[in-house]
């Protein structure tokens, strides 16, 4: 059997040999696949993403035309209006946890790397978070209350049918002071709170009104504190179960709170809760479920500039966060595919990719200001290093990779055809204005045929562990997409796009 000239082995005897080897993998795969990247393009269609996920009524500059109205009724059971917010993935159901982890990792992009987007895209980026914080907003309402979910998931994952023929109950699920969810009320205290920081200068009003509910909403879940999936095992379990505990999510809140407001109470709850909320738990983690290195890499930041020594164990779990990252050294506990990639074990392992870079990026811009490098046992981590391995993961989703495929459907020569995603791979309203059934849309799931509407700028689950990626619809831990493996790419793109 012929060797691939694009494999190369994975074999890292020491850290400076390990950093070589991902820099000069991701030139060897690009010299295979014939350029360099355009990642304003992909920044641009990063984006457009979010715009195929909306739910609810359709705004007239929706501009990916394939979409129509959907889920019009969504509250009505419960009494309340709960239409609009994102589809989370491939499916039809409103989960609030990772929308509301989505919405705060789009403002985090917007906040640090807004600058770098341009005129338009910015815009785009800014709408892309209204559209998740007006529906937070509605989800948050009425004091002592929180809805969480839309959408019964054993139903909508019986079928497969497009958003606009939803047939499937529409039950809403919330928490409340008998019924607590620390976890997703304080990531959706995080998530209004960072939005407030977006609209702060374009629209003061709405950024208030954010950040009152955001204080509200935080308040809620500290005093009533306890794990959502306790309290909705059977709705939000095994789909968006909280597996870490909802600690993280109580700081991560305060965290973002701190950084808008800039109230004192919020600092002094920080330092109070440190050791108690398990500040130092899983230093290399980031995601919907679990937010340990976001906050330690979030309130560095202030550390780095001088002004919150009493932050300052942050600071140094951020840099163990960064030691644990980097390939080749005795603190590295984060796996490399032979191509280089970033993986972990699970399904859907770009969120790691996207999410783990963002933070190495943000990061080495702090280290950056501070005139800081990160010591990692006999050698030290520069801040150009960090953003050369950002860079390269982000170089591997959009092609530079064995398989010279890009991950990002619409971008690149070659890119997953047959996502698992039920508006994509369903005839659009209007080609096929009857309705679609629950189980008639079961010949679509299993056809060979690429998906008839190509979902522009979704980032796909990728490949497994030894860089193989099954280009087909049932294998959904690869080739589904989800909102929060775009959010921190948006930062990421916007990032390199204005330093090419």
């Amino acid at each position: 059997m012929a060797r691939n000239p694009c494999h190369l082995p994975a074999c890292f005897p020491s850290f400076s040999a390990a950093v070589l080897f991902l820099l000069l993998a991701g030139n060897h795969f690009r010299h295979c696949a014939a350029g360099g990247h355009d990642y304003h393009d992909a920044l641009r269609k990063s984006i457009l993403f979010f715009e195929g996920q909306r739910s609810g009524r359709l705004p007239p500059d929706q501009r990916v035309r394939w979409r129509r109205d959907s889920a019009l009724h969504d509250g009505a059971s419960a009494g309340v209006d709960l239409t609009g917010g994102y589809y989370d993935a491939g499916d039809n159901v409103k989960f609030g946890f990772p929308m509301a982890f989505t919405t705060t990792l789009l403002s985090w992009s917007v906040i640090d790397f807004g600058r770098n987007m341009g005129g338009g895209e910015l815009g785009n980026a800014i709408r892309a978070v209204k559209w998740g914080t007006d529906y937070l907003l509605k989800a948050t309402a009425h004091d002592g209350v929180v809805y969480v979910q839309v959408g019964d998931p054993l139903s909508d994952h019986n079928c497969w049918e497009r958003p606009e023929d939803m047939d499937t109950l529409r039950t809403a699920y919330k928490i409340d002071s008998n019924n607590p969810g620390s976890d997703v009320a304080g990531e959706t205290a995080a998530a209004l709170a960072a939005a407030s920081i977006v609209f702060r200068s374009r629209n003061p009003a709405y950024s208030r009104l954010l950040l009152n509910r955001a204080i509200k909403v935080f308040e809620f879940a500290d005093r009533h504190r306890g794990a959502y999936s306790s309290s909705l095992r059977y709705a939000v379990c095994p789909f968006y179960c909280d597996v870490n505990g909802y600690q993280d999510e109580l700081l991560w809140g305060a965290a973002w709170l701190h950084k808008a407001s800039r109230r004192r109470e919020y600092r002094e709850y920080i330092v109070r809760n440190e050791v108690v909320l398990r500040a130092g738990d899983t230093i290399n983690e980031f995601g919907w479920d679990n937010k340990h290195a976001g906050i330690n890499v979030l309130l560095s930041k202030e550390v780095l500039m001088g002004r919150a020594n009493d932050l300052n164990q942050f600071r140094i779990n951020a840099d163990g966060f960064i030691c644990s990252v980097l390939p080749g050294i005795s603190q590295t506990e984060v796996q490399y595919s032979p191509g280089g990639l970033i993986f972990k074990a699970g399904g859907s392992n770009m969120q790691h990719v996207t999410s783990l870079s963002f933070l190495l990026l943000a990061y080495s811009n702090y280290l950056s200001h501070a005139n800081h490098a990160v010591p990692c046992g006999d050698t030290s981590a520069s801040p150009a290093l960090l953003k050369r391995l950002a860079r390269r993961q982000v170089d591997y989703i959009l092609g530079d990779n064995p398989l010279r495929m890009s991950y990002m459907v619409g971008y690149g020569p070659r890119y997953p055809q047959r996502i698992h995603h039920r508006g994509s791979s369903l005839p659009s309203v209007a080609a096929h204005p009857s309705r679609i059934g629950c189980k008639a849309g079961s010949r679509y799931y299993l056809s060979p045929n690429p998906n008839p509407n190509i979902l522009v700028g979704a980032v796909v689950g990728g490949p497994n562990s030894t860089d193989a990626f099954p280009d087909s619809r049932p294998f959904f831990q690869e080739s589904e997409p989800t909102t929060y493996i775009n959010a921190p790419l948006v930062g990421l793109l916007a990032y390199f796009s204005a330093h090419p």
